[in-house]
């Protein structure tokens, strides 16, 4: 089968009626030029063109034959060409968000809001989990981008694209507790206390696990949840301390004043919630355009 290329520029060449514009307008050199329409002879084994003084003339039994189907198959193209090129630069299709419900709630909730007013075409598909269950469906190609509680272990079928947004971990309680307000408690004075936690499995229990057994301590919760909202709800009915991103008990904390929060020394360190996406896979321009309300 004959090179595409070499279609092209045959027409080129025709419609220039010469050798030295058509090498202009291909940006290649004129012998290129000239030993592509020869390779295409040879290949098609007639004469294309008529060489005189005024350029390039088109042959009748050879070129003449051949332009006009040459033309609508390289029209053809160039259309197939544009309309992957709209696709590529237009934000439409699907975007799939693998992320825990809190995160859509505190975090995403606002940015998809803002997007989907700009880009009315771009649907979503939210997939709330846990992050191992998040993950796995990134790494399986059931979402394409996923916001996760970091840390996680280095894992190469993913990139990670760094913070999007830090959590503080701290301690609450209800005034059943109130000797702890407006002190600064030794961490270690926390056993003394029913303490509520997230279930072991959870990225953000294992962080402050991690964190305790470094300083030679243990955490023995009373109580585990599986979600935020049930720890602040027995958190404020006095059930015990519980132990929660401050950017997620804010309204539990300022609005509704059903907690304080309770300060040790040393305070827990910081966390964070990462992007992530699969690693060898495009990004679509809607999904570019969405990464870009995160400043990365």
């Amino acid at each position: 089968m004959v090179n595409l290329e070499l279609y092209r520029v045959f027409y080129t060449v025709a419609k220039c009626g010469s050798l030295t514009k058509a090498a202009e307008e291909l940006y290649i050199s004129q012998p290129a030029v000239s030993q592509s329409i020869k390779q295409l002879e040879n290949q098609l084994g007639m004469s294309l063109f008529n060489r005189t003084h005024r350029g390039m003339e088109l042959s009748a039994q050879g070129g003449q034959q051949i332009f006009r189907s040459v033309e609508e198959a390289l029209m053809l193209l160039d259309d197939a060409e544009n309309v992957l090129m709209e696709l590529k630069n237009t934000a439409t299709g699907t975007i799939r968000i693998g992320a825990s419900d809190t995160i859509f709630e505190y975090f995403l909730s606002d940015k998809i809001v803002a997007f989907h007013e700009k880009y009315p075409a771009v649907k979503f598909e939210l997939l709330s989990d846990v992050t191992p269950v998040t993950i796995e469906q990134l790494k399986t190609n059931k979402c394409d981008i996923a916001f996760l509680n970091l840390p996680i272990e280095e894992d190469p079928e993913l990139i990670l694209k760094g913070n999007v947004m830090y959590l503080n971990d701290i301690f609450i309680a209800n005034e059943k507790y109130g000797e702890l307000r407006e002190k600064q408690i030794p961490l270690s004075k926390l056993s003394e206390y029913p303490l509520i936690l997230l279930d072991s499995n959870t990225v953000a229990r294992r962080a402050v696990t991690n964190y305790f057994n470094t300083l030679g301590l243990s955490l023995k919760p009373d109580i585990e949840v599986s979600s935020w909202d049930l720890m602040k709800r027995l958190s404020a009915k006095g059930m015990g301390i519980g132990c929660i991103p401050r950017e997620y008990a804010k309204r539990a904390l300022y609005d509704r004043k059903e907690v304080f929060e309770v300060k040790t020394d040393p305070s827990l360190p910081v966390r964070s919630v990462g992007m992530a996406l699969p690693k060898n896979v495009p990004v679509t321009f809607a999904l570019r355009k969405f990464m870009e309300l995160f400043d990365m």
